[in-house]
């Protein structure tokens, strides 16, 4: 993914104050070789380059001053309430040297799984992204992650699954194998519920319902008329 940046001459609260006015973002690119650079973006494709997944993981090509460097977006800070990166920074990248980054995990086949199809099981994404090394060519945008064999009773960990060529899961916390999705089946109460839950979110027909209350009024009246009379 490619991005345009410009060099930033000055720095400090009010002139980056006064850069965000103008419709610019500044930020900084430090790591590598080269020593640390001010820079600044346009902040409306900077706003659209966020919303995408892979510029927060994967390696960028960011052009500065004619020439193309690979970068990692490293922070971005943002306004409490306001929709406005007030900062970002970037990482160049080594090729020979390994980089450690969480990706995003997706998840697919989960409703063809027996543990849902056919056991009416839940099934809980307890992670949502890994912690990885690799090189920055192995860097992968996403992992990958096949549920359609989960079963009842059953959790998915890390050592479950098959990384990318290249890519190492970095262990945190002493957690060296951790549950990425467990299943847990539901009660025969909680269906009873989903299912009135279910039938009371049916629209009601108004022409049917008036039809069934006619006949059920015909039929008490029928049964009324059947009654022997009361002796006086």
């Amino acid at each position: 993914m490619k991005f345009v940046a410009f060099e930033r001459a000055k720095q400090g609260t009010g002139a980056s104050r006064r850069l965000r006015i103008t419709g610019r973002t500044p930020g900084i690119v430090y790591g590598g070789t080269g020593e640390p650079s001010l820079i600044e973006l346009d902040h409306n494709a900077l706003w659209h380059a966020i919303k995408k997944e892979a510029f927060h993981a994967s390696v960028l090509e960011m052009e500065l001053g004619g020439k193309t460097q690979k970068v990692l977006l490293r922070d971005l800070q943002m306004h409490p309430f306001k929709q406005l990166v007030l900062h970002i920074d970037f990482q160049r990248v080594d090729a020979k040297t390994r980089l450690t980054m969480k990706v995003p995990l997706h998840y697919s086949g989960q409703e063809e799984s027996p543990a849902v199809k056919a056991e009416n099981c839940l099934v809980n994404h307890v992670l949502t992204e890994l912690s990885i090394s690799c090189l920055p060519k192995d860097l992968p945008e996403f992992i990958a992650v096949d549920l359609s064999g989960l079963k009842k009773g059953t959790s998915l960990h890390v050592k479950d699954i098959t990384l990318p060529k290249g890519v190492k899961f970095v262990a945190k916390g002493g957690q060296d194998n951790p549950v990425l999705v467990s299943v847990s089946a539901v009660s025969e109460e909680a269906e009873a519920d989903a299912a009135a839950a279910a039938a009371a979110a049916v629209p009601v027909d108004p022409k049917a319902a008036k039809a069934a209350a006619a006949k059920e009024a015909k039929a008490g009246a029928k049964a009324d008329a059947a009654k022997p009379a009361a002796k006086k």
